[in-house]
C-alpha cells in the first residue's frame, strides 16, 4: 500500500515536470534534446530500445540489484472434492420386489439399523415362513431328545434311540440357525421378534442403514422393481473427513511426500481448510501427464462438497539461490506480460522482459530473463513506465 502511494506520487511530480516543461520553450527543448528519438521504422514496444532520463530527475528512481535469496517453494494445485471412500457405503437391496415406500431423503442424517426403504418382496415372505417352519422343527426335537434323555436314565429306551433323537435334535438346530441367518441377510436383525409381533403384510421388507453417515445419493424411486445384491438404492457417507484429490505435475512430483500438510481454499467460502497428504498414485495420467494425490481434509460444517473446485497449496521446502527483485521492480504491459527496466548506464534503461514466480516478504522471484548483480529500476519503476509512453 506504502509503495502504490509512492509510485502515484512519484506519477504526479513527474507529470508536474512534464507540464511545467512544456510551458518554458528553452527548458522544453533541453529536455527533447536528452529524450532517444524514434525514426519511423522503429517499433516503440520493442523490449530491447533504450531511453534515458534526465539526471535531475534519477532521484524519483531507486535502483535494485538483482540478488540470490532464499524462498519458501509454494505448490498451488487444483482439485476437487470427493467422499472419504473409507467412510462411504452403497446400500444395496438383499430383496427382489418393487419399492413400496422410502423413509429418508438425501442429505438426511441417519444412524445404523435405521429403516431407510420398504419393499414389498416375496423373496422374504419365503425366508419368514422357512424360519417359522425351523423353529417349530427345533422345538418339537428338543422335547423329544429332552424326554429321550429321561427315559433312557431311567432303562427306558437303548442308547441308540437316544443317540437319534440328538441326532434329530442337532440337524433341526442347524436349520434354525440357517433360516435365522437368511432373515438377518434381508434386514431382520431380531427373527424372533418378528415371528411374536408378526406385521399384517408378512411380504413387506426393510432395507436398513449398515453404517451411520448422511445420504448423500437416493438411485431408486416408488415402485421401481429392485433386483436382490444388485440394484444400489442409497449411498452413505460421514462427511465430516472428505477427500481432495488434486493433480501434481511431473516436474513437482520430487516436492510432493506423504503427509505434507495442505490449505484448501474454494471461491465458494472465505475459510480456510487444512489436511494432510495421504497417497499418492503410483502412475501418471498418461493424457495430462499428472500424478493424483489424495488429501484428506477434515471438514467443519460439513461445507466442503462432493465434486466442488478447491486450490490447494502445499509449502513444499525452499527454494536456495532464488534470483529475486523488489516487488516493485516489476511491472505488467497490456498483455498483462511482466517486464523491468533494467539500467544500461548512468540514466539509460531498457524494457527487458521476464518470467516470474512467486512472492515473499516483498522480493519477487525472477525464473529468467535477468542475471544476478545485474541493476533494475525498483521504487518508481511507475514513474519510468509513464515517462517512457511520454518519450513515444
Amino acid at each position: 500500500m506504502r509503495t502504490r502511494i509512492r509510485n502515484q506520487a512519484l506519477f504526479v511530480i513527474a507529470l508536474g515536470c512534464l507540464l511545467s516543461a512544456a510551458g518554458c520553450g528553452s527548458r522544453s527543448g533541453e529536455s527533447e534534446s536528452k529524450m532517444t528519438s524514434y525514426s519511423a521504422g522503429e517499433h516503440p514496444a520493442d523490449t530491447a530500445e533504450l531511453f534515458s532520463v534526465p539526471q535531475e530527475q534519477m532521484s524519483h528512481v531507486q535502483i535494485a540489484t538483482v540478488e540470490k535469496s532464499s524462498l519458501p517453494r509454494v505448490l498451488r494445485l487444483t482439485g476437487a472434492v470427493a467422499y472419504n471412500g473409507f467412510k462411504t457405503t452403497q446400500v444395496f437391496t438383499a430383496v427382489g420386489g418393487p419399492v413400496q415406500e422410502i423413509l429418508v431423503a438425501p442429505g438426511a442424517m441417519v444412524r445404523a439399523g435405521q429403516p431407510l426403504l420398504v419393499v414389498s418382496s416375496p423373496d422374504f415372505s419365503v425366508a419368514r415362513s422357512a424360519y417359522i417352519k425351523a423353529r417349530s422343527t427345533f422345538q418339537l426335537a428338543d422335547k423329544n431328545y429332552q424326554r429321550s434323555r429321561d427315559l433312557f436314565e431311567h432303562h427306558a429306551i437303548a442308547e441308540r434311540d437316544l443317540q437319534q433323537a440328538e441326532s434329530d435334535r442337532a440337524a433341526a438346530q442347524a436349520d434354525l440357525q440357517s433360516s435365522e441367518d437368511a432373515m438377518r441377510v434381508l434386514g431382520i436383525q431380531d427373527p424372533e421378534g418378528s415371528v411374536k409381533n408378526p406385521t399384517k403384510l408378512t411380504s413387506r421388507a426393510t432395507v436398513i442403514a449398515p453404517v451411520s453417515g448422511e445420504i448423500t445419493e437416493r438411485l431408486v424411486g416408488p415402485g421401481q422393481l429392485l433386483q436382490a445384491n444388485t440394484t444400489q438404492c442409497f449411498t452413505i457417507s460421514d462427511m465430516s473427513t472428505v477427500w481432495i484429490l488434486v493433480n501434481v505435475y511431473q516436474n513437482d512430483l520430487q516436492y510432493v511426500h506423504m503427509g505434507d500438510d495442505v490449505a484448501i481454499t474454494t471461491d465458494a467460502y472465505p475459510d480456510t481448510f487444512h489436511g494432510k497428504i495421504s497417497f499418492l498414485s503410483p502412475a501418471l495420467d498418461p493424457n495430462t501427464r499428472t500424478l493424483q494425490a489424495r488429501i484428506v481434509t477434515p471438514n467443519p460444517g460439513l461445507k466442503l462438497k462432493k465434486d466442488m473446485y478447491v486450490n490447494a497449496t502445499v509449502q513444499a521446502g525452499k527454494i536456495t539461490d532464488a534470483l529475486t527483485v523488489p516487488d516493485a521492480a516489476v511491472l505488467r504491459d497490456t498483455e498483462n506480460q511482466p517486464f523491468v527496466y533494467a539500467l544500461t548506464r548512468a540514466n539509460q534503461f531498457s524494457r527487458q522482459s521476464v518470467t516470474v514466480g512467486d512472492s515473499h516478504n516483498g522480493r519477487t522471484q525472477v525464473t529468467s530473463g535477468l542475471k544476478p548483480g545485474q541493476r533494475i529500476a525498483g521504487d518508481g519503476s511507475l514513474f519510468l513506465q509513464f515517462k517512457n509512453s511520454l518519450q513515444h
